[in-house]
């Protein structure tokens, strides 16, 4: 038996768990003051035997005895025995104990209370003090310790135990609740571990889809074949005020008030009801728009246009959305197509606004949807229905974008046809800013073999377009501008070049053309980035900040700046942008193949210094010859100067031609043409914008010049210069006058060439 004593059973604490498992204990008393146990640490645990014939009784009966003797510890302590009683073999020996004064205990319990753990001195002074020996004071504090602690513990347990039985009450009662529980919205179980969270939100789905198709089929079923109500108009007619194309320092805009697409937010919970019987109403007139031919649409003399009957269209459909309101006047027309793209891309394309503006980012300057009414059933676009906004536009600062304020709409009328239809929700909201109104017009989808599809274009409009410049007021009037047939050319256009994208047979006889197909993929992204960021910034739209400046010069050259902050995609600094229009008396198609060929260049482009310009590489992206992006390199007549990169894309249609160019860097074009991410490249486009001007000779560049006859042209130049790389750093009047000198020479070289070319 090692030195020291075994604490008789009855004054140990309890070893016994509250569930009757035999556990251990701490040192409570009963320690011997003659030779101490090395290996006993404080709170070292003794061991406690116990027969397996014990009853339960004696057991209860043995913790409340030992749970006594613990509490009753703290003022007990052994009398020291001799080694010889140590040494005693015998087991039954009865010891004797010493019981610590009152006045022991309470000067110990108070010393206790301010130091639990006293040094070696502190516990001489407090054992000569009290008449104790230093080993009687150690154990009493190691004993009052092991107290404090197992009280704790009971409380804590104490505690816990009543929290997990509440814990346990409100569980089996979320149970039972549970399993009587249905779904409010689907009616289906939903009963713990019986239904997934997919399948949970599928069912929520499947009854919000079921109570749309509900919906729109009752309210198609009650307006189909009848006439939307005519909703009441303005009480007066609608005056609005002229644009100023003038100077206007600080405006923070470029041209045009955008009052309105400013002052609309989503449509209210009372309206949506009517928004859906108009879209429903305009949907059936686009499609018999659509099929009709005359007397609602008589052929010209030529044979190549169509021409709308205004009185045959009010005897068809005789209230619509209402007269036209006064001072307006009515653009209507039709074109058909056969585009090399499935439907079911177009409808995608169609009805997400981010893709649709990006196509017809031409025409297209600013777009948004405010609302979203229903997204299709049966995992398409039928029956979509979304409120919008945008802005129209033509490549010119001389025209008045057009904003419109509108419900689209798209059905699967049979297997293979769609139809998407805009119709404006003026008479719904009306606002006096509007100067444009959309009644119904889209497009008509019918599938073909092979991937392509047939689409039939209608473009209705009751516009007022007051403050059109004089050179495009004939080519506004004739509905070119803005009308079906550049719609659909420029969706040809654009189908052609996702073709290309997407194309793996590329051809490698050619030298300079990329067959890299990652390398084709970066390169066109790029080019495409360019090309909307040219055509945002050449137009009269309110989407972009720019400030017109005052002082430029010329009347006829417009001068705005801004700063670039934190845009990968432009060069930080202050940018300074020049555009100009003008006209040509020579065809669309002549200037196109002028500006495009890079062996001319030289005789237009001032920054190229006289050098050579040579093409290295270039990625054809449509059936005409004109359509190609490509990568020049400009060898500098001056050898101490380094070479430069342009990236240029030139693309033409039977309505308009662009050629849009940037100067690059060397590095960075060569990580795109390995298939790098094309975002992080700066670019600042420039170029030129070509359209026919309206005459009835004139005819877009995607027509052949037939000697000259063809009509004239309407010329946009646009540069974007950075003339600082601080953008907080005040603009100069030189850099104004230096952009605007460059702009004016530009012109006047072109002017010079094609007019004695033209001679």
């Amino acid at each position: 038996m090692p030195a020291g004593v075994m604490v008789p059973a009855r004054n140990m604490p309890s070893m016994i768990s509250g569930n009757g498992n035999i556990g251990a204990f701490g040192t409570i008393s009963g320690l011997s003051l003659g030779q101490p146990n090395n290996n006993m640490m404080e709170g070292q645990l003794h061991p406690f035997e116990m027969t397996q014939n014990t009853s339960e009784s004696e057991i209860a009966r043995m913790r409340d005895e030992e749970f006594d003797s613990a509490l009753k510890s703290g003022s007990e302590n052994h009398e020291g025995v001799s080694g010889e009683d140590d040494q005693d073999p015998r087991p039954n020996k009865k010891k004797r104990y010493h019981r610590h004064t009152q006045h022991q205990i309470q000067q110990m319990e108070a010393f206790f209370k301010e130091c639990p753990h006293p040094d070696d001195k502190q516990r001489k002074e407090l054992g000569r003090v009290l008449g104790l020996e230093p080993l009687q004071v150690k154990f009493w504090f190691q004993n009052k310790r092991t107290q404090m602690k197992t009280q704790h513990e009971r409380q804590e347990n104490s505690q816990l135990r009543a929290e997990n039985e509440k814990l346990r009450a409100d569980n089996m009662r979320y149970r039972e609740a549970l399993s009587t529980a249905s779904c409010p919205n689907c009616g289906g179980p939903t009963a713990v571990g019986q239904m997934s969270f997919d399948e949970h939100h599928l069912r929520l789905e499947n009854a919000r889809l079921r109570e749309e198709i509900d919906r729109i089929s009752a309210i198609a079923a009650k307006y189909v074949g009848k006439p939307v109500v005519s909703y009441p108009l303005l009480s007066s007619p609608m005056t609005p005020r002229p644009l100023d194309f003038g100077s206007q320092t600080g405006s923070g805009e470029m041209y045009g008030t955008g009052e309105l697409l400013r002052s609309i937010n989503a449509p209210a919970e009372a309206d949506k009801p009517m928004i859906i019987e108009l879209a429903v109403a305009a949907m059936e007139e686009l499609v018999r728009l659509a099929q009709m031919g005359e007397p609602l649409w008589m052929t010209s003399l030529d044979g190549s246009t169509t021409v709308f009957n205004e009185e045959e269209y009010i005897r068809t459909f005789p209230r619509g959305i209402g007269p036209k309101p006064t001072g307006f006047k009515c653009e209507a027309s039709k074109e058909t197509c056969v585009v090399i793209m499935n439907h079911i891309s177009l409808i995608e394309i169609l009805m997400d606004v981010q893709q649709w503006s990006t196509v017809f980012s031409a025409i297209v300057s600013k777009a948004s949807t405010l609302d979203v009414l229903s997204t299709g059933i049966a995992g398409n676009y039928n029956g979509a229905l979304q409120v919008m906004t945008a802005e129209f536009q033509v490549p010119s600062p001389l025209v008045p974008t057009r904003e419109s304020y509108y419900v689209r709409y798209c059905k699967h009328h049979a297997e293979g046809t769609w139809a998407v239809v805009d119709v404006s929700l003026d008479n719904i909201r009306p606002n006096p800013a509007m100067r444009c109104r959309r009644r119904p017009s889209g497009c008509l989808i019918q599938e073909m073999p092979n991937g392509y599809s047939k689409v039939t274009w209608i473009e209705h409009v009751e516009v007022e377009d007051r403050g059109v410049h004089n050179l495009y007021k004939q080519l506004v009037s004739s509905g070119r501008a803005f009308g079906a047939k550049r719609w659909i050319a420029t969706l040809d256009r654009q189908c052609e070049r996702l073709a290309s994208l997407m194309a793996t047979n590329i051809p490698t006889g050619d030298a300079g053309v990329i067959t890299n197909q990652d390398g084709r993929k970066s390169m066109l992204k790029l080019a495409e980035r360019m090309v909307i960021s040219f055509c945002a910034g050449v137009g009269a739209s309110t989407a972009h900040t720019w400030t017109t400046l005052s002082g430029t010069g010329a009347d006829d050259v417009r001068v705005m700046t801004r700063k670039s902050v934190d845009d990968p995609g432009r060069p930080p600094g202050i940018v300074l942008s020049a555009a100009t229009s003008f006209w040509l008396p020579v065809s669309p198609k002549r200037v196109f193949d002028f500006l495009r060929d890079e062996n001319s260049r030289n005789e237009w482009d001032i920054l190229s210094n006289g050098g050579v310009v040579q093409e290295m590489a270039h990625i054809a992206n449509g059936r005409d010859t004109g359509n190609c992006v490509s990568l020049l390199r400009v060898n500098s007549a001056n050898s101490s100067q380094t070479n430069m990169l342009i990236l240029q894309e030139s693309c033409t249609d039977p309505t308009a031609s662009f050629v849009i160019y940037a100067p690059v860097d060397i590095v960075a074009m060569n990580v795109v043409l390995n298939g790098g991410d094309p975002d992080y490249v700066a670019l600042l486009p420039s170029g030129f914008a070509i359209l026919p001007d309206g005459s009835s000779g004139s005819s877009g560049s995607g027509v052949a010049d037939a000697g000259g006859s063809s009509g004239g042209s309407l010329l946009t130049v646009a540069f974007q210069i950075l003339v600082d790389s601080v953008p907080t750093a005040k603009l100069s009047l030189g850099s104004v006058a230096t952009v605007n000198n460059l702009i004016a020479c530009t012109v006047e070289r072109i002017k010079a060439s094609l007019t004695c070319e033209n001679a």
